[in-house]
């Protein structure tokens, strides 16, 4: 068990770079053991699995170099988080969730409920004018000179909120002080009331570039997925089953963009993304991570995870001993 008061170490599990390792050339996700397990099963992967593990120190010198020499068009949005930037909805569904008495009913009476069956919810999330601020902020770093990650092999554009440092003012207080009731009560036995890190990042899609997404699930216990803008045709998220489910993808639900307003799933829920029509869409995706969970169960590789230290918070995953609790159900 960590000291109290200890600085806590996140980790990642060594499956991140044999599992699941996307090669965009064929659309697939595919495993990797040896490279004679990889010429027998598959066509050879060095280069990504080469990537994943420079993934953490070359994050790390790109924060750094951002912050010594980045001048944001938008100071503002690096602000702590104030109330006026979220949806009075928001407010209201979070304000409710942290009250005495509160209780999954009076939750879902201020939500949207898209899918009892699958669990899926809406809520507005952000303010209009806050979400042109944040993209008004994001188009000026693009057009920077600054280094630029990308949220993964998937999405060849937008970017890293943390590398930007957008993390300790922006997503960890929207995790720690309004989320965290929410998916309390949302989702209990995903450990939504356990969510001690994420990973939050931007997708753009627009002709020419990422036009659409193909079928996943996330590496999170549960998802937030928010549209910011801007104007577009098309791109209607569709969601099946759990990964783990047979058929997971029979008769998917289909769930069109409002802007500002944030979807909430199940990390592992099959989703993905229509092709764009028009214009061009940008949507904050938060990974919502509980290390009392995933610490028992890698939802990527399917197994107790072979935890390698990382930088940050990893991929959510801690060396800490594990309170007990139920995994997300399978069905």
């Amino acid at each position: 068990m960590a000291t109290a008061g200890a600085p806590r170490r996140f980790c990642r599990c060594a499956c991140f770079c044999s599992e699941n390792l996307y090669v965009a050339r064929y659309g697939l996700h595919l495993r990797f053991r040896s490279e004679q397990q990889l010429r027998q099963d598959y066509v050879p992967l060095e280069q990504e699995v080469e990537r994943r593990r420079r993934l953490g120190q070359e994050s790390a010198a790109r924060k750094a170099l951002i912050l010594s020499s980045y001048q944001p068009a938008r100071p503002d949005i690096y602000y702590p988080l104030q109330d006026a930037a979220l949806a009075p909805e928001f407010l209201a569904a979070a304000e409710y969730s942290a009250s005495p008495g509160a209780d999954l009913q009076g939750l879902l009476q201020r939500l949207e409920t898209l899918s009892e069956e699958k669990r899926i919810y809406r809520v507005p999330v952000f303010t209009p004018t806050f979400c042109q601020a944040l993209l008004e902020e994001l188009e000026h770093f693009e057009q920077s000179d600054m280094p630029k990650g990308r949220p993964n092999t998937m999405n060849n554009y937008g970017m890293l909120l943390h590398e930007l440092g957008l993390d300790e003012p922006l997503v960890t207080p929207l995790r720690e002080r309004f989320l965290q009731p929410l998916m309390a009560l949302l989702y209990p036995d995903c450990g939504g009331g356990r969510l001690d890190s994420h990973r939050a990042f931007v997708v753009k899609y627009t002709l020419g570039q990422d036009q659409e997404l193909g079928c996943h699930y996330d590496n999170a216990e549960l998802t937030l997925n928010v549209a910011l803008g801007k104007a577009f045709t098309g791109g209607a998220l569709y969601f099946g089953g759990l990964f783990q489910a047979p058929a997971a993808l029979t008769e998917p639900l289909e769930v069109e963009h409002v802007m500002g307003q944030g979807v909430l799933h199940r990390g592992g829920q099959l989703h993905g993304a229509r092709p764009l029509g028009t214009g061009e869409r940008c949507n904050l995706i938060v990974w919502l991570r509980a290390s009392v969970v995933r610490n028992r169960f890698c939802p990527m590789c399917c197994r107790e995870p072979d935890l390698v230290d990382d930088d940050g918070f990893g991929d959510g995953f801690t060396r800490d001993e594990p309170t007990t609790v139920d995994v997300c159900a399978l069905t």
